[in-house]
């Protein structure tokens, strides 16, 4: 893929197309620009059941207001005069060409928020160029996805489970659906402590909810009697058996690696040592993650993590980020932090839960179109001419 200023997307045009379309035609956007209020319109249409798996949090929701407390605690000190009239959100990521500097993280269980779920969210991915990663925990299967998004640039997320057959199962499906990298998620090899969904006894992979990959498995469909393998009780009783893995270690790996021949990112780092180790067991990549405060309450913001980890990695391989990105502005601050790319997932979830597709992609634009432009007001033709100098630290 070229990458050049000149053929990449004028993202930041989305804004001139809206005022456009109200001078001429009178047709104002469907959703809020205004990113941050989303969340309050999804809870409208949302299911209490969705609303307490999306949107609430481990303990009493501490992580995940940190989260954006982290962000908000650095502020954009602009430049000017830069000669910024040509300008790219072009980046490499593991050796991906990327049309701009962010990803569709993993959520699983889309289908809470919108009935199309995955299928739409990868669709709107491809539509826009930008990668989509597919949870395991989705309510569509490998294979599906891999036909919604056509040729759009995927990666896979992989929960180990304790079941190696069902782990090898589940690496040479997604290598054979074309998702090209892998990320694993390390963070939660138990089930972290969250009271929105205990207060309503609501797990959706024991009600037969996000669990497509798993009932199109044959590897996972052998685990259970034949005369049980349509029963939802049954299959969610077998995920509970193989997903907590608290045992997985660093000596693992190895076997991983021998297993997936493209790139590994490792998600769920927020300590140095576990990324320079990282580095150690041949991984590819680190996500600083607190998986979105949903695992450890009162954990720390990622944001506040990022900068220690980018130093101890020392450019050996790309340090990403997710939790607690909202905006253009949140990008921009992650990446003059040192991230390569960030990854969004609750803002894209409220876009999905509003308007399907067309609502991921609203999010999609309207968070690369203000990354574009307030990269311009910093005095930055591109993301790699970002640094810290662009932030200062408020509190």
């Amino acid at each position: 893929m070229n990458t050049s200023a000149d053929t990449t997307p004028d993202w930041s045009g989305f804004q001139t197309d809206i005022y456009r379309r109200a001078t001429d035609d009178q047709i104002l956007p469907a959703l809020p620009t205004n990113l941050l209020a989303l969340e309050a319109l999804a809870m409208e249409v949302m299911t209490e059941e969705a609303r307490g798996y999306i949107v609430a949090s481990a303990g009493n929701g501490d992580a995940t207001r940190g989260n954006r407390d982290g962000f908000n605690r650095y502020r954009i000190l602009p430049r000017v005069l830069a000669g910024v009239d040509k300008r790219s959100l072009a980046t490499c990521v593991v050796g991906e060409s990327q049309l701009a500097p962010m990803i569709l993280a993993p959520v699983g269980v889309q289908t809470l928020a919108h009935p199309d779920g995955e299928l739409a969210t990868a669709r709107a991915a491809a539509h826009t160029g930008i990668t989509y990663v597919h949870s395991q925990a989705a309510s569509h299967s490998f294979e599906e996805v891999a036909d919604a998004a056509g040729s759009g640039r995927r990666w896979f997320q992989l929960y180990w489970v304790t079941d190696r057959n069902v782990v090898l199962s589940f690496l040479d499906r997604a290598k054979n659906a074309g998702f090209s990298s892998l990320v694993l998620t390390v963070d939660t090899v138990v089930l972290g402590w969250r009271p929105a969904d205990l207060n309503r006894g609501f797990l959706p992979f024991l009600r037969g909810i996000g669990v497509r990959n798993y009932t199109t498995d044959p590897a996972f469909m052998s685990t259970i009697e034949v005369a049980r393998r349509g029963d939802p009780h049954a299959i969610g009783e077998q995920w509970l058996r193989i997903f907590p893995h608290a045992g997985l270690n660093w000596t693992d790996l190895a076997w991983l690696r021998d297993q997936w021949k493209g790139p590994i990112l490792i998600k769920g780092i927020q300590h140095p040592h576990d990324a320079t180790r990282s580095i150690d067991e041949g991984l590819d990549g680190v996500i600083v993650s607190n998986h979105g405060g949903r695992q450890i309450d009162s954990g720390l913001a990622t944001i506040d993590s990022l900068a220690a980890i980018v130093a101890a990695v020392d450019d050996r391989i790309p340090v990403l980020i997710d939790s607690g990105i909202r905006t253009g502005t949140d990008v921009l601050k992650a990446i003059a932090l040192g991230a390569s790319a960030a990854l969004i997932g609750r803002s894209f979830l409220y876009g999905l839960a509003l308007a399907g597709q067309a609502g991921v992609e609203h999010v999609i634009r309207c968070t690369l179109a203000e990354l574009e432009l307030s990269m311009a007001l910093a005095g930055a033709s591109t993301p790699d001419e970002l640094t810290p100098d662009h932030l200062r630290r408020t509190r």
